[in-house]
């Protein structure tokens, strides 16, 4: 039972039914939403590698001193210490932003490289130490980490290194997904904005592999990708897609095909909530449907032999329902078959009693 496959295609529903928006199956249509498949690469469009670390406020540092000879501002002109240099203590960057050296005051620290804190300090000893040197270098990062959580091995705060890393590195620094990759999801957030993708998309489509930046948090959780058949399927229910992705052509498939003597082949449906983006891309008209998902049912006919190609290619989605219409001469049988049972409800007692009657006349 379901809605009849020229009604869908018709758009007829009562007044008080969901609108929908209707969607040709054709290389248009699939071009499209190829350009729109969600992915890592499309929400965060900037590809560039992050820069070079920065000190934050709680990043402990090390200074390191040097004099070209003795006798200057650090090193004595006497002593048993060899070399020109002196390490100053471990400090950590404080509130203000700030380091401290002795006789150059407090160092701007907090947003800067180690580069750019070197050169302060040596501007400021340039006029008091014998052609000073100074060598910074981070001991113990506090403040350029990313978060990996969830289905992971060893969840973690991990710093950022100075190579630039990308998502399944930051992953495998973290001990690597628990579970089977086509069940896993990676879920990335980033200065307010987040996209999830399977697991398989940073493996077979490397665009969505970007690099990580401080401060990022990457989820990994496991959810089993799962799409639901209804109407003239060879089965129907709900099933997983044992896959990374899968297509249309195999959803069918999977929920056992068409049924040869129910389905109608021309009338194949994918019931899909899709952003408002995506259909004013297809050219709906998106003023009707009020919220940010607008439902469209995707029409595919497979009386035409082209468009099992372009079913190899449209790729289903977590969630979408496949529904397969009757065909109109399955239709017009219930309703015959219907007519059939009124009628013999009435003619069947009329009969009995008429073969009564005829049996008792016999007897006489």
């Amino acid at each position: 039972m379901g809605p009849k496959g020229s009604d869908i295609v018709k758009g007829k529903v009562t007044p008080d039914s969901l609108p929908y928006a209707l969607v040709p199956l054709n290389e248009r249509s699939l071009d499209i939403l190829t350009r729109h498949t969600p992915g890592l690469s499309r929400v965060f469009q900037d590809r560039r590698a992050p820069g070079e670390i920065k000190f934050g406020v709680g990043d402990v540092v090390a200074v390191t001193i040097f004099e070209s000879q003795a006798g200057g501002l650090f090193i004595p002109e006497q002593g048993d210490r060899p070399g020109n240099f002196i390490s100053l203590p471990n400090q950590a960057v404080d509130s203000a932003g700030n380091i401290s050296v002795p006789y150059a005051g407090a160092i701007a620290a907090a947003g800067r490289t180690a580069a750019d804190v070197q050169k302060s300090i040596v501007d400021a000893l340039s006029n008091r130490a014998i052609e000073p040197q100074v060598v910074v270098a981070l001991v113990d990062q506090r403040t350029s980490l990313f978060s990996v959580l969830g289905e992971v091995n060893a969840p973690a705060r991990i710093p950022a290194s100075a190579a630039a890393e990308r998502i399944l590195d930051a992953i495998t620094r973290a001990g690597g997904p628990k579970g089977q990759g086509f069940d896993t999801w990676i879920t990335l957030e980033r200065k307010g904005r987040r996209e999830s993708v399977p697991f398989g998309a940073l493996v077979y489509e490397p665009s969505n592999n970007i690099y990580v930046h401080p401060n990022d948090t990457i989820y990994v959780y496991r959810e089993p990708q799962t799409f639901v058949a209804f109407g003239a399927a060879g089965q129907q229910g709900q099933f997983n897609f044992d896959a990374w992705r899968i297509s249309m052509a195999e959803g069918v498939a999977k929920a056992g095909g068409l049924n040869d003597t129910l389905a109608d082949p021309g009338m194949v449906f994918v019931y899909r909530g899709e952003s408002r983006e995506v259909a004013e891309s297809l050219g709906l008209d998106v003023t009707r449907f009020p919220g940010p998902v607008i439902p469209v049912v995707y029409h595919v006919n497979f009386r035409d032999p082209s468009e099992y190609f372009l079913a190899t290619k449209f790729q289903m989605r977590n969630k979408d329902l496949l529904y397969v219409s009757n065909a109109t001469a399955v239709e017009t049988a219930k309703i015959l078959n219907y007519i059939r049972l009124i009628t013999a409800t009435t003619n069947d007692p009329l009969v009995a009693a008429q073969n009564g009657v005829d049996l008792h006349n016999s007897l006489q």
